[in-house]
Order: C-alpha cells, then structure tokens, then sequence
C-alpha cells in the first residue's frame, strides 16, 4: 500500500517539477530523465514518457518534433493551460509547506 501511496504522490511532483521546466524553456524527454534524477527522482523512460502524454493529452504540454543531428526528437513546452495549473500548484505548495513548517516547529 505505501509504495502506491509514494508512487501517486511522487508522481504528482515530478507533474510540477516538468511543468516548472516546460515554462523555463523546451526540453525533452532524456534531459527530463537526467534532470529528476539530479533531484533524486529515479525514473525510467517507461514511466516518463507515459507521464508526459499524458499531460500533453490534458492540454499541460505541446510538443513540436526537431531534427538533432539526423533524429527526430519531441521537445515540450507549456500551454497556457499548464502554465494556470503551475501557477496554483506553486501557491498551494507554499501554502502548504508553511503549514508543515510550521507543525514542524510546534513538535507535531
């Protein structure tokens, strides 16, 4: 049960943490997989890459495909709709982190 409970929460991260980079500038997926696990996120294109269809299946995410060196390559961005999901997620976030700080201190 907690590895599900982990996996979803995790997951719901890692949903921030590409949408934090899709607004800074365009990436794709193999910088992703680098990128998360330089913060300790270990993740497998298996997983990723069904995680960004996904989002890009919600309107998060758009895609155009670049020619690098001979191969064609995705490199995501951010819609507007993403970027308004981003938005709330980071004033929750802090919300949230503040209450936890807070209970932190308080001994809880």
């Amino acid at each position: 049960m907690e590895n599900r409970i982990d996996r979803k929460l995790f997951l719901g991260f890692i949903s921030i943490h590409v949408l934090h980079h899709a607004q800074k500038e365009p990436f794709y997926g193999v910088w992703m997989i680098e990128e998360l696990k330089r913060h300790g996120y270990a993740m497998s294109a298996g997983t990723l890459y069904p995680l960004l269809h996904s989002m890009e299946k919600d309107g998060l995410l758009q895609y155009e495909n670049r020619n690098v060196e001979g191969k064609i390559r995705k490199y995501y961005s951010i819609t507007a709709s993403g970027a308004a999901v981003l938005e709330k997620a980071r004033s929750n976030a802090l919300e949230l982190f503040e209450e936890i700080k807070e209970g932190a201190q308080e001994g809880l």
